[in-house]
Formats: C-alpha cells, structure tokens, sequence
C-alpha cells in the first residue's frame, strides 16, 4: 500500500550522506513520494536539487519563522525564481511561532504574508508551521488570500481543527501522535479522512518506539498504523486516503 511522506528536511547531514540508503528503506515500507522542505533560501535550493536528482521527490521552497529576521530585500524574488522548477510543489514551511520566538512577531507575520500573496500568483500551496500562534494563524488565514494550505504537524485542539478545516485547510499528522502526551488525539478521531495527510518531519520527532533516533520517511508506516489504531479503522484506509489527499493537495 503506497504512502506519502508530505514534510521531509533530507538535507540534513545525517540524511544527504546517505540518502539513497534512506529512500530505498522508505520504499521498502511503501514510502512512494517524499516530499522536502525549505527553511530557507539555502534549504530551499539544497530541496530542488534534491528533488532533481531523485524522481519520486519533490521539494518545497520558504522561509520558516525562525528565519524571517534574516532574509534579504530580495528574498522574494529569489523564491519566486525558485518556485518556478518544475518539481516544486508548495510555498513553505513558512508560519508563525511564538513559543520558541526566535524572530520578531511582527517580521514573521509580515514574512508569512509576503510568502502567500507569492504562493498565490504561482497557484501554489502553503505549507505552514503553527507553535503557540493559532490566533494569529487564523487571523492571517482569514484575511488573506491562499490558493491552498497545509497545517504541518498538528498538534492544537479539535475546535481550532474544525476553523482550519472550514476554511479548506489539510490538516498533517507525524510521529506525535504515537507520544504518550499526544494532544491531538481528538482531533484523529473526529475529522474526515478526506481532511489529513501523513509526515515524518524527519530528521525530528521520531515516532514511539523509536524516540531519540534519526526520524526517517520509512516511519510514516509507524505513524500510519498509529493513526489506523487511534480511528478503529484499517491501515489499509489510512494509507489509500492520505496517499489520495497528498497527491491532490500538491498535484503529485
């Protein structure tokens, strides 16, 4: 059954020296497409030419929240340049994040909003990062246009699922939701299938029972069995709807 890992970093060190090792592993659990994700301007490079060596990954290009401080006068034409390749197929991880607040949140605000209004004259998705800012994710959402996006990792409660989901915004589950402190377990079992996808966000947040090791996409089958468990449903389900849901949501 094939899955979809939809927030990979394969740049990492870690994961590039031996990425064809990586991939093979992911294939062998039916790990198909992966996709990778810009942080940055370097990152976002680094994931196209991944993304071009490899055929079965695509890449996206952004700047995450902890970065928008640092971004040059031209950032965004040089996304803009970049979002151009043929194998990207979103805008991100861009977002908003007020726990670690690592950049003003008046810059990431304005460096989120900036990034849409590009996303939406290439008829691209978002994908966005969301810690401790979902009135101000919803806010931005709300009042500013997007042709599609996406929640990466999860983690609020079911009532801000439900504003994300009215607004037509997929949610992405990864390897939290195998944690015993799991938030998002509600959330699992009462939305749609038609309202999720699946992600490692690997090299991070390896799934339970194997915390404190390299993450890797070959884990997405962890986390799809969790999420089979969570819903009473089949695995089978799980893998047909999220791979379904990935594939129309970027159009691979």
């Amino acid at each position: 059954m094939a899955l979809i890992d939809t927030h990979a970093h394969l740049y990492y060190e870690n994961m590039e020296n031996v990425l064809s090792e990586v991939l093979s592993r992911a294939s062998s659990k039916g790990v198909n497409k992966i996709v990778c994700i810009g942080t940055d301007l370097d990152t976002s490079l680094k994931s196209v030419k991944i993304a071009e060596k490899y055929d079965n990954v695509f890449a996206t290009v952004g700047i995450h929240p902890h970065d928008a401080k640092d971004v040059s006068s031209d950032y965004i034409i040089q996304l803009e340049d970049l979002s151009k390749h043929e194998k990207v197929v979103a805008i991100g991880e861009i977002g908003i994040d007020t726990f670690r607040n690592l950049s003003p949140i008046n810059i990431q605000k304005r460096v989120m909003i900036e990034q849409m209004e590009l996303a939406a004259t290439q008829n691209l998705p978002i994908v966005f990062h969301n810690r401790d800012a979902d009135n101000d994710i919803l806010d931005i959402l709300t009042r500013h246009k997007f042709y599609k996006a996406l929640a990466h990792c999860y983690s609020s409660n079911l009532l801000f699922a439900k504003k994300l989901i009215s607004l037509n915004v997929l949610l992405s589950f990864s390897g939290n939701v195998t944690f015993k402190n799991a938030t998002n377990i509600e959330v699992i079992q009462n939305i749609s299938l038609n309202n999720f996808v699946l992600e490692t966000d690997c090299p991070f947040l390896a799934p339970h029972p194997f915390r404190g090791s390299k993450n890797e996409p070959f884990h997405v089958y962890t986390i799809a069995e969790k999420i089979a468990e969570i819903r009473s449903d089949s695995f089978e389900n799980i893998a047909e709807a999220t791979t379904r849901n990935a594939q129309n949501f970027f159009n691979i």
